[in-house]
């Protein structure tokens, strides 16, 4: 577990953990817009940053950049629990998401695209942008409003035989539920075994454990500016059979890689440190024998520490109350929600949601409105709102953070 001596240790490995170089000291309740980044990464963004040297030459720097980049994938596929397929950077996230779902839908005909409501746009306007250009069938299974998730049984009663992409969401930037994926995945192959499953890893990277070997899908994306990491990538992890269908390369280049043009070696290092601090702090909780069982460690003891964060934020932390004792405030999800993953959203009936982030804002406490636009309408809308509040925390915030926002709230819905 995270104890609060192990956590002064966590939270020594951040950048500007409690003070923002702009705004002074504030308590950091935005990490669904990006977490934290590993002083380890800044630094080695600093180090790869000077090197001039390529990969593919035949020199010791270029060597060495190869080797970094390999020993890097190898993490990668331990972190993501993956005995095959491979792991290559892209441009974000969501350049990553829509290039492995074109690849998908263009190498299939026919049949059906599938996804779900709860989705972020990411993986929705791809699927909807290829149906559209070739004329596939896209259908969407709704998602549960007052949960704020999409469940397995919700899958198996849309999927079909001749389902030949789906797409699924590991955990909402919205309402903070975490989906069963494993059970997700399950439910569409058992209908359509030869289904090509992606999935937007995005928002759940930071919160747990991602293993592929019991998700059964074929390409999983991350954001690595989520996880601790930096901005200017993000890292997908592609299945042997989504690569037999071909993705783009140029012509007489290898046809099995899904890399363009020269890799920056510093976005394989510094997702190299992300990996190896799940391994520290899995080793901190305990004496795991290997690299991949440290790494599971460490995300049992996020799940349970972030847990203990959202009770607070939920239910009050000593003589404080809680969101969800709070008059006129609603909790996006329901208020005990076994699938909330380190995120808190919510509305009041007095106040706003962007005059309560600005008032938080004044007090030193970052959290951000959701409105309800492309980006979060498909959950806001349907529960009648414009507007929400979503304050989104990690493992290395503290009890005491959480109390200096119910002590702020307290105070705005007094006014």
């Amino acid at each position: 577990m995270i104890t609060p001596s192990l956590l002064e240790d966590v939270r020594s490995k951040f950048a500007h953990v409690d003070s923002c170089p702009f705004q002074g000291p504030r308590v950091f309740f935005e990490n669904a817009g990006g977490a934290l980044t590993l002083k380890s990464a800044v630094e080695t963004s600093a180090k790869f940053a000077a090197i001039p040297d390529n990969q593919g030459r035949d020199n010791p720097a270029a060597h060495a950049l190869v080797d970094i980049i390999n020993t890097a994938k190898a993490s990668a596929m331990e972190w993501f629990n993956a005995s095959s397929g491979q792991v290559f950077v892209g441009e974000s996230g969501t350049e990553l998401l829509f290039r492995l779902i074109r690849t998908a839908v263009a190498g299939t005909s026919g049949g059906v695209l599938l996804g779900s409501t709860v989705e972020h746009p990411a993986s929705r306007s791809a699927m909807n942008h290829w149906a559209e250009k070739l004329d596939r069938d896209y259908h969407l299974v709704p998602h549960d409003d007052a949960l704020g998730l999409v469940a397995a049984q919700a899958y198996a009663e849309h999927v079909t035989p001749d389902t030949k992409v789906a797409t699924i969401l590991h955990t909402s930037p919205v309402t903070g539920m975490g989906m069963d994926l494993a059970a997700i995945s399950a439910a569409i192959r058992a209908v359509a075994p030869d289904c090509f499953i992606i999935v937007d890893g995005i928002q759940h990277a930071s919160h747990g454990l991602v293993d592929l070997e019991a998700a059964n899908v074929d390409g999983y994306v991350v954001s690595p500016y989520k996880v601790f990491s930096r901005h200017g990538y993000g890292v997908a992890w592609v299945s042997d059979r989504l690569t037999a269908l071909g993705p783009e390369q140029l012509d007489g280049g290898p046809t099995q890689s899904w890399e363009f043009g020269t890799r920056d070696t510093g976005a394989y290092a510094t997702f190299q440190d992300v990996v190896d601090y799940f391994d520290w702090l899995g080793g901190a909780i305990g004496d795991a024998p290997t690299r991949r069982d440290r790494i599971e460690a460490a995300g049992g003891a996020i799940k349970t520490y972030e847990k203990t964060l959202t009770d607070a934020m939920l239910h009050g932390t000593g003589n404080l109350k809680g969101l969800a004792e709070m008059d006129g405030v609603h909790i996006v999800g329901g208020v005990d929600n076994p699938a909330r993953e380190g995120l808190v959203c919510f509305w009041a009936d007095t106040a706003a949601a962007a005059d309560i982030v600005t008032a938080l804002n004044k007090e030193g406490v970052r959290t951000h409105v959701r409105k309800a636009d492309h980006y979060s309408g498909n959950i806001l809308t349907p529960l009648g709102q414009t507007a929400a509040v979503r304050v989104s925390m990690c493992h290395y915030n503290s009890v005491d953070e959480v109390a200096r926002f119910l002590s702020v709230m307290a105070q705005i819905l007094d006014d």
